[in-house]
């Protein structure tokens, strides 16, 4: 399985309601602070979910998941945009 190329993974559901309303914070946060995200999609792809399975752990079990690689930090389920940039920047 390859591993994503972007330290900040973001784990989605294409008919995720929760995952579309977090869609313009990440998308805020790559344009304003630079970062960028590797976006999989696991409800319709299993290669995907089973990275999810592989970085949840049996932490969260359900989307949005947002996992940094650097950091082993997670978030579990839409949050707000200051909670996802701390997260994002390894605060």
């Amino acid at each position: 399985m390859a591993e994503p190329q972007a330290h900040l993974i973001y784990f989605y559901g294409t008919e995720c309601t929760h995952c579309h309303e977090m869609q313009p914070l990440y998308d805020r946060l790559e344009k304003e602070e630079g970062l960028a995200f590797t976006k999989l999609e696991c409800w319709h792809d299993d290669k995907n979910a089973q990275l999810l399975e592989q970085y949840d752990a049996g932490r969260c079990g359900g989307l949005p998941f947002f996992y940094n690689t650097k950091t082993e930090k997670f978030i579990c389920g839409a949050t707000d945009y200051e909670t996802l940039k701390a997260w994002a920047k390894g605060e």
